[in-house]
């Protein structure tokens, strides 16, 4: 619930009182104040959510104190109560910031519209200030005609249109997220707020606020009230990427909000209801991780209500000639520069290579082909930088679907190397490059800090600490 404190500002005791009874028994802290002093009073010592104020008080007019929310940081919206209703004074007050504008007398059915009002455009503001910082890149199409892009199409479309919640599993890479914004957009939430948590990227000491909220003084650097994600959510959808990476303490509370769609802010004591649809991903076997005690198997079993599994590249390899021509012309519009298009052996060395990445590893390799192309090229092998008689090289791949480009021929069998093994070398020589240390040698992998921690004490057969831990480590 976003309005949850309010001032009432009315010199009428009688309508003071009705209207500060009706607010509590709707579970409102209410605050009353006869005098335009006394709403100072309280405004200066907290923050509100909300202020019903008589135009007329003893002490001066109610204008001067809606002209005055206006220079505060963290304001309450405004509803200005008369018994003198008139056109140039609702004017008036809407110029300077009020949210409505009540005649008296009014019934407690008018308050219950403006209460319901306010609580609306209270979320919109705090969940437009949430997306405005959000750095999606607006690029949400899920590309590929192959058949397992069909099939995923196909379990989106029944699977989207349920509120049933949603487990996507693949590599990185694989374009989770446009799985699940595809399952927000064709769901009967589409225009309700679509609100995303990357738990790897959140530090473990906040990932609690960050999922429930905190109260003002709940802990170090709360300087005021903060609704987490899941209430901005309310009425929508919540995306909790990379879900393996949360701590099993909050892992029990998220399970809590799971089952009984509530939830009390950090610090709190209030009893919060929420309605959302919650979608989860993850790169790594969940069911493993419950075996190995990492990850609660009853919260796993309230995510995994409809797993939706997403193809490696490699798996789809018909889709690498479609994909690389669209992130082709993209980044050419990004760089400003025109390009004709892959010359042959370009084409061919995208299709033989086996991706480890998926396709944000070749995303990243047509955005280098471009740049390093120039205006009115043709992008050569060389511009693609792969290594030609790298391992995954030399595994066959399946003949596109027509798309206009050369086929791919199957090419000698040989030894090579398993994706385990060069995901393992990989991390190693970064390591080895960044001196040992973990967090540079995470940036330069994209991946979470946690998520190479994860990997190197699988290498050395130990379980994960909870405790902060060196940043290098013996190689």
């Amino acid at each position: 619930m976003s309005i949850e404190k309010v001032i009432v500002l009315e010199d009428d005791a009688i309508i003071r009182a009705n209207l500060e009874n009706f607010l509590r028994r709707q579970r409102y802290d209410v605050a009353s104040a006869p005098t335009l002093a006394a709403a100072r009073d309280y405004l200066n010592k907290d923050n509100f959510d909300l202020i019903f104020m008589d135009m007329r008080l003893p002490d001066g007019e109610s204008i001067d104190l809606l002209k005055e929310l206006q220079t505060r940081p963290q304001k309450p919206l405004a509803v200005v109560m008369t018994g003198f209703g008139s056109v140039e004074s609702a004017v008036d007050c809407m110029k300077n910031g009020a949210f409505d504008y009540l005649i008296k007398p009014f019934s407690m059915e008018q308050i219950e519209v403006t209460l319901r009002k306010a609580q609306d455009f209270n979320q919109l503001l705090k969940v437009n200030h949430f997306l405005s910082q959000d750095t999606d890149d607006g690029e949400h199409e899920l590309i590929g005609r192959s058949a397992a892009m069909e099939n995923l199409r196909s379990l989106i479309r029944k699977v989207a249109r349920t509120q049933a919640t949603v487990l996507i599993q693949g590599e990185s890479g694989t374009g989770k997220e446009l799985v699940a914004r595809a399952l927000y957009r064709e769901s009967p939430r589409a225009s309700a707020p679509f609100i995303k948590v990357n738990c790897a990227a959140v530090p473990e000491n906040l990932i609690e606020s960050e999922f429930f909220g905190h109260e003002k003084g709940s802990f170090t650097g709360a300087l005021s009230k903060r609704e987490g994600r899941f209430e901005l959510a309310h009425g929508g959808t919540i995306l909790l990427d990379e879900i393996s990476e949360i701590s099993p303490a909050v892992q029990a509370k998220l399970l809590r909000v799971l089952q009984e769609r509530e939830l009390e802010r950090v610090g709190g004591n209030r009893t919060i209801k929420v309605d959302v649809r919650v979608i989860a991903t993850t790169n790594r076997d969940l069911a493993q991780s419950v075996e190995k005690k990492e990850f609660r198997q009853d919260l796993f079993f309230r995510l995994n209500v409809v797993p939706v599994p997403v193809p490696a590249l490699r798996e789809r390899r018909e889709d690498i000639p479609v994909l690389a021509g669209e992130f082709m012309k993209r980044f050419a519009r990004k760089h400003g520069v025109h390009i004709k298009g892959f010359t042959d052996s370009a084409a061919q060395t995208l299709l033989d290579h086996n991706w480890p990445g998926n396709i944000r590893e070749l995303q990243n390799v047509v955005e280098r082909a471009v740049i390093l192309c120039g205006d009115n090229g043709m992008l050569e092998t060389e511009h693609l930088g792969l290594a030609i008689n790298s391992p995954s090289a030399t595994i066959s791949s399946t003949p596109p679907a027509a798309t206009g480009t050369s086929s791919v021929s199957s090419l000698s069998g040989g030894e090579f190397s398993t994706l385990a093994e060069l995901e393992k070398r990989q991390i190693l020589a970064a390591l080895e490059r960044c001196n040992g240390n973990r967090t540079h040698a995470a940036k330069m992998l994209d991946v979470s800090i946690r998520t190479l921690r994860n990997k190197l004490h699988e290498y050395n057969g130990t379980s994960p600490k909870s405790e902060d831990e060196p940043e290098s480590v013996e190689s």
